[in-house]
């Protein structure tokens, strides 16, 4: 197994030095799908409201990682880069980053609100809660999702959301995984490529950020550009596992220039900080209209900026003292980073309008790898899927199959086994000296920032799938 192997199996994310920030103009080129092929395509009997049911929770609860000593394995490897790791697949998740990447859509009515508004600022204030959103599902998600094989696939159509993503493994050496979602109505298109840089500093592991996120609200002929921050999970080795992000996004509204600039803040030494996002929106002429703020795991706020720097001030004042008292108190910890204790609500400035607040996770989460609700159905294995969907859909992949029905060895099995036909097949078209070529997904430029970078050449939906690789 090569390095780069070995390296995304190991924790998570992707790696690579190419971008897709590229407009598609061939959404709609697709085949229109009926009322009546829909029903049969997603394979599911509606309810009698007329809205689709999806599952609520696993075949089985996860399997405990507390019998898994890291330690063990890390230790063995003092000294080498974290490339020369391999984890066990109990720090896995039963998704593919494919189905991962699609929880950037958990809360899709943000852009439909977006499509909706008449003021500029308005939009920008949908979007940037759209882009905090995207990255909620990531608190307490502590396992990796399954490394995508090269030509894997995901679709996933939800009527009572208003939309439908196709993503595509498009690259394995670096590996990229592609996506493109657009409105069932045609009033939005978002679309992007994920490949973070993973660094390990010993107790944690940090995921850079890397690939440019972009939406166009097609009606409204404007297109935002974004980039996700930085991820970091804690006590890789030892102590409960926690995630903060933190770094500075930048949303353009390269129609309009207007520009949001939030920062995603890192806990800090006395926690007060975790979770916490603070930002504000900007018109072309570099003026501060509002100022958003909130935490990533709870919900997000607009208020004028005059109102919220004169409520930060009297903060200030009361938290001087408290800070002097947590520094004698603080002990230093070099086994393992403690978990800052998570203020559950946001101090609201008066007079704020909320612009998102985060769904309640599904009674049985905890014990099921912290899905929502949204993620408990992405892997759901539909009646008339079988018949419809590609073959190369990550539902059908058999190892995360046996991880969703708690056959913790089967599926060790099967990954070993996709891998070893992944590698095979790698060595017979580098024998025969054929070039990988990507079905759904074409490298071309973007026309907002110059970059080249992957863009969906539409006919996913129209079904026609034969000449498929054989990668399960």
């Amino acid at each position: 197994m090569s390095n780069e192997d070995e390296f995304y199996d190991a924790v998570t994310g992707l790696d690579s030095d190419e971008s897709y920030e590229g407009v598609s103009e061939a959404s709609f080129k697709d085949a229109q799908v009926s009322d009546s092929s829909r029903q049969k395509n997603n394979g599911s009997v509606p309810q009698a409201n007329g809205i689709k049911k999806h599952r609520t929770s696993l075949p089985a609860p996860m399997f405990s990682r507390s019998t898994i000593n890291i330690w063990s394995i890390l230790k063995k490897c003092i000294g080498l880069e974290l490339s020369k790791i391999t984890m066990p697949i109990a720090f896995n998740e039963p998704l593919s980053f494919l189905q991962r990447i699609t929880e950037y859509m958990e809360h899709t009515y943000l852009i439909n609100r977006a499509c909706s508004l008449s003021d500029s600022i308005e939009r920008m204030q949908a979007v940037a809660a759209f882009a905090v959103s995207a990255v909620a599902s990531q608190w307490d998600r502590t396992g990796k999702p399954f490394n995508p094989l090269l030509g894997e696939t995901y679709e996933l159509t939800r009527e009572d959301q208003g939309f439908r993503l196709v993503s595509e493994q498009v690259s394995h050496h670096p590996p990229v995984s592609a996506f493109h979602a657009e409105s069932l109505t045609g009033d939005f298109v978002f679309h992007g490529s994920i490949y973070p840089k993973l660094k390990f500093w010993g107790k944690s592991v940090e995921a850079e950020p890397r690939g440019t996120i972009t939406l166009e609200l097609l009606k409204l002929n404007e297109t935002y550009t974004w980039s996700n921050p930085y991820c970091c999970v804690h006590n890789i080795i030892l102590g409960k596992l926690w995630i903060e992000q933190y770094g500075t996004v930048e949303i353009l509204n390269h129609s309009t220039g207007d520009k949001c600039v939030l920062t995603f803040k890192p806990c800090g030494m006395f926690g007060k900080e975790l979770h916490k996002v603070e930002g504000y929106i900007q018109d072309k002429s570099k003026k501060k209209i509002c100022v958003i703020y909130g935490k990533w795991t709870e919900c997000m706020w607009s208020v004028d900026p005059q109102t919220y720097e004169a409520h930060k001030k009297s903060e200030k004042k009361g938290d001087n003292k408290k800070h002097k008292n947590d520094e004698l108190e603080r002990a230093e910890n070099d086994e393992a980073d403690d978990m800052p204790e998570v203020q559950e609500t946001v101090c609201v400035v008066p007079g704020s309008t909320l612009l998102w607040r985060i769904d309640s996770r599904p009674a049985l989460s905890s014990t099921m790898y912290n899905f929502t609700n949204f993620a408990m159905s992405l892997n759901e294995l539909e009646p008339g899927m079988d018949t419809t969907l590609p073959q190369t859909d990550c539902r059908f992949r058999p190892d995360i199959r046996a991880m969703e029905n708690g056959n913790m060895d089967e599926a060790s099995k099967e990954k070993e086994r996709l891998e070893e036909k992944q590698r095979a097949a790698r060595k017979e078209r580098a024998k025969n000296e054929e070039e990988w070529s990507p079905r759904w997904f074409q490298m071309g430029p973007s026309p907002y920032t110059g970059a080249q970078g992957w863009m969906y050449t539409g006919g996913y939906f129209s079904r026609n799938y034969q000449d498929l690789p054989d990668i399960y």
